[in-house]
């Protein structure tokens, strides 16, 4: 169960850094928002989403082995 939550928790991360680097480096290559850009930037914040959801399913997992869930709900 360990590996399952840092491995979800890795996953995360990875994709945020991933899709924040994106969008920065898309914004420096146009200089300017258009149309394009917008789209980009709209496909990052689903990427940027399911990473945040990742990150917590992954804190969760790591919670409920080390059976501290209950600390989290006091």
């Amino acid at each position: 169960m360990l590996v399952t939550a840092l491995t979800l928790g890795m996953i995360g991360k990875v994709l945020l850094g991933i899709a924040v680097l994106r969008v920065h480096g898309r914004i420096m290559e146009e200089h300017r928002i258009d149309g394009d850009v917008l789209r980009t930037m709209r496909r990052e914040k689903i990427i940027a989403g399911l990473a945040i959801a990742f990150i917590i399913a992954g804190y969760l997992l790591e919670m409920w082995h080390f059976k501290a869930v209950g600390v989290l709900f006091q």
